[in-house]
């Protein structure tokens, strides 16, 4: 497989989202253990929370709900986007 192939093997695509979960959990867990208070465990849930609704913002309702012509290829494709719209727009 080389690089530039996409990812279409069920159950790589499926052990790369549980990297990712387990990235995000040791990552956390690091950066608790860190400085610990309930106020900065609060504060790193609502970030993680935000952060969620924000990417679902970005890739799900744009594409299904503002322009169902575009279709995202990533964060870069995003912001491309953002900055095409933004010049169309008088």
């Amino acid at each position: 497989m080389r690089l530039t192939d996409d990812l279409t093997d069920s159950r790589a695509i499926l052990a790369k989202g549980w990297l990712f979960l387990l990235l995000g959990l040791m990552a956390g867990g690091a950066l608790l253990s860190l400085a610990f208070t309930w106020k900065v465990a609060l504060l790193l849930a609502i970030t993680v929370w935000a952060f969620c609704r924000w990417y679902y913002f970005m890739f799900y309702v744009i594409e299904k709900y503002v322009d169902p012509s575009f279709k995202f290829a990533g964060l870069g494709s995003f912001v491309r986007y953002t900055l095409a719209r933004r010049r169309r727009v008088p």
